[in-house]
């Protein structure tokens, strides 16, 4: 998947788009190859996805880079993805998140709301409690999991 990488990167900055993830699910007949994207801005529409797949299959079809038959697949990561670094979570800045602590603090375990400070040691959640706007500052060490969420 490396190698894949090498030329998938900027092939997709050259679109204006970010690689999420790349997955090779052998479990599908044939295997599927599926490529995760979204734009610079962090959103995603069939329109791209599909540009970015006539692309992405032109060039492995002219280098036969993946030996017999596949699918190739070229999707969203969701709107509920986890944020798996600090440039995900600096890119979801402004945007509705869960997070789930790996210690509870002041009785919680998990906050939900917007994602309104980011910095090298912390994240700032603004959320409502009882009706209540409230802000939680929490240390990145102790983030058990950190995803976008969809407001209900």
């Amino acid at each position: 998947m490396d190698n894949l990488k090498t030329w998938l990167i900027p092939l997709l900055q050259e679109m204006g788009c970010r690689l999420y993830e790349v997955e090779w699910d052998t479990s599908m007949k044939p295997p599927v190859l599926r490529i995760s994207i979204e734009k610079n801005d962090g959103t995603i529409d069939l329109d791209t996805c599909s540009a970015v797949s006539d692309r992405i299959s032109t060039h492995l079809d002219e280098t036969d880079e993946i030996p017999g038959e596949y699918m190739l697949e070229v999707c969203s990561p969701g709107a509920e993805r986890e944020l798996r670094n600090d440039e995900e979570i600096a890119a979801a800045l402004g945007k509705y998140v869960y997070v789930k602590l790996k210690k509870p603090e002041k009785g919680r375990a998990d906050y939900i709301g917007d994602l309104s400070r980011v910095d090298n040691d912390s994240v700032v959640i603004s959320y409502f409690d009882k009706g209540r706007p409230k802000k939680a500052e929490i240390s990145k060490d102790n983030i058990a999991l950190i995803m976008t969420a969809v407001k209900m």
